[in-house]
């Protein structure tokens, strides 16, 4: 297994940041998106439905905007809070996006207790494929 890189990054909407190891012994579903991208726009919704029902103290739900593939970053800030309830930290230019080797928008991250990569996925994300990866951790 992978161990997956850590990272600190500011939330998009409050003055605050969040560490990725201070989550260590939950589950973390990270996803990286771009307001501008079609794909996203199918896979967050889909997200958002299992954000509202599943249990946020077995698996921690995380969007992070790639500031580095944004046009400007008002557009990231909009999408957010027109579409997004999850918590959502803004990368440092592409720097985290690029250590998670993603190649895409959107691309999904499944983390581990422990800290290491579970899985990850690009935009050909279906919602049966990431029930059956989180299923046996809920």
């Amino acid at each position: 297994m992978t161990v997956a890189p850590d990272f600190t990054l500011p939330f998009i909407d409050q003055d605050d940041s969040l560490t990725l190891s201070d989550l260590r012994g939950k589950m973390v579903l990270l996803t990286f998106w771009a307001s501008w991208c079609p794909d996203c726009s199918q896979d967050m919704p889909m997200k958002e439905r299992l954000y509202q029902t599943v249990d946020q103290d077995k698996l921690m739900m995380l969007t992070i905007n790639v500031a580095g593939r944004e046009r400007q970053h008002e557009d990231a800030v909009r999408y957010k809070m027109n579409f997004i309830k999850q918590p959502t930290l803004v990368d440092n230019g592409r720097e985290t996006y690029l250590n998670y080797n993603a190649l895409g928008v959107p691309t999904t991250v499944l983390i581990d207790q422990d800290g290491n990569i579970v899985k990850q996925w690009g935009e050909n994300l279906n919602f049966l494929s990431l029930m059956e990866a989180i299923s046996p951790y809920l």
